[in-house]
């Protein structure tokens, strides 16, 4: 038996790790067990990051970019109170969430044209390519 070693952490092609520093694809700072998946992307355009986080309001969100790197996180706080009909019984339950996910965006990331809308549970951030990383047109070439 031959034992291979593989250095390519992720199932894309090596391309991919021309384009993105490992982080690019999500470093994560758990607070509590509930970190929202996360799909990235590329068009010839634009890299679009969808974030699944259903039951959430698009207040509920905090999207910051600094030095490069594109930070997405959330925190929520929920008390429920319950007394039985007599009054005697009481129950109050509090519920905290939150997580944070931080990218590091390649240089081809035009940062001041970045934006983001929430829709049926998914938050999706567009961040489009700067102009001269996008694919150039096909020409003839006529020989003189």
């Amino acid at each position: 038996m031959t034992l291979v070693k593989t250095t390519n952490r992720f199932p894309f092609p090596a391309v991919f790790d021309e384009f993105f520093k490992p982080d690019w694809m999500g470093g994560m700072e758990r607070m509590n067990n509930t970190v929202p998946p996360v799909n990235i992307k590329e068009t010839e355009t634009t890299f679009v990051v969808e974030l699944a986080a259903p039951g959430k309001r698009k207040e509920d969100f905090n999207i910051e970019l600094d030095d490069n790197v594109l930070t997405i996180s959330s925190e929520s706080k929920h008390e429920k109170e319950e007394k039985d009909s007599d009054g005697k019984y009481t129950r109050k339950e509090f519920s905290y969430s939150s997580f944070k996910r931080a990218f590091t965006l390649p240089e081809i990331v035009n940062e001041s044209d970045i934006n983001a809308s929430y829709e049926n549970g998914v938050l999706h951030i567009t961040l489009p390519k700067r102009e001269e990383a996008l694919p150039k047109p096909k020409r003839l070439i006529e020989i003189g």
